[in-house]
């Protein structure tokens, strides 16, 4: 039978902006082989597949080479796709069951709340010299958590101008680094760019994810709460932050860039 999928653009009202994700509906639980394959057909950075449960969605996140622990975008992106195919109302909320426990999304209005774990990196004393040689810059912070690394850079202007030896970060161990610096302007609290050529993806223009590391650390250095965040990738997004106990509040916009079905 045909598979509803959606292909979106989340973290941004633009077309072409943002972080694409493809949103496969399933009709029973989806074969891993055959999702990691759909994965690199849609080559895109993630593509997410749902199966409906009686009270939930078991949703899963696939790059195209690898299946992840956590994606922000694609689960932003699963939310707009179900209230794009009736599933979803506004105000109301889904909950799905990950990788990463389980996640609730929030659409109210044209913007879309994530209530994701937060993810804090703790600060490496020693990081790997080949790291900061791939990425040839200078750290004020190297940190890590259980996903990423996160490296703290001095002005705007360094994270916009990187550029990565790729080959070098494929042997980091983890999932990707995240650059970032503190915003010169007005418009955002901090900016950043995120690196995963480990999971097949050498840069992801938009990562939710990320920003339940980025989150707590900028939190505690700007001594606030909320905050507006812009990956500065080719894409661009936008990103609005609400710190509460140990959750991490991602909100954004998504437009649906087409519909249609698989026939396999």
């Amino acid at each position: 039978m045909p598979i509803p999928i959606l292909q979106v653009d989340a973290f941004t009202n633009i077309p072409f902006g943002g972080n694409s994700a493809a949103v496969c509906l399933l009709p029973c639980p989806g074969e891993e082989v055959w999702m990691q394959n759909m994965a690199a057909e849609m080559n895109l950075s993630e593509t997410a597949f749902l199966y409906r449960q009686k009270d939930h969605y078991d949703l899963r996140w696939f790059t195209p080479t690898t299946e992840v622990d956590l994606c922000g975008h694609a689960t932003l992106a699963a939310t707009h796709a179900l209230c794009e195919w009736g599933y979803l109302g506004d105000k109301e909320m889904v909950t799905y069951s990950t990788r990463s426990g389980f996640l609730t999304a929030t659409r109210a209005d044209n913007m879309i709340e994530l209530n994701f774990p937060t993810e804090p990196a703790d600060e490496v004393e020693s990081p790997p010299s080949h790291l900061l040689e791939a990425l040839n810059l200078q750290a004020k912070f190297v940190g890590k958590n259980r996903l990423d690394y996160l490296i703290e850079v001095a002005t705007t202007d360094e994270v916009k101008n990187l550029k990565p030896n790729f080959e070098q970060l494929k042997g980091l161990g983890l999932r990707g680094v995240i650059i970032t610096a503190k915003s010169d302007s007005s418009a955002c609290d901090f900016v950043s760019r995120f690196f995963a050529p480990g999971a097949g993806i050498n840069e992801d223009p938009v990562t939710g994810s990320a920003h339940c590391c980025l989150a707590p650390y900028w939190a505690n250095k700007l001594g606030k709460n909320e905050l507006v965040a812009h990956q500065i990738s080719q894409r661009k997004g936008e990103l609005f932050l609400r710190l509460a106990n140990d959750r991490t509040y991602i909100s954004g916009q998504a437009i649906t860039i087409f519909k249609g079905e698989l026939m396999v």
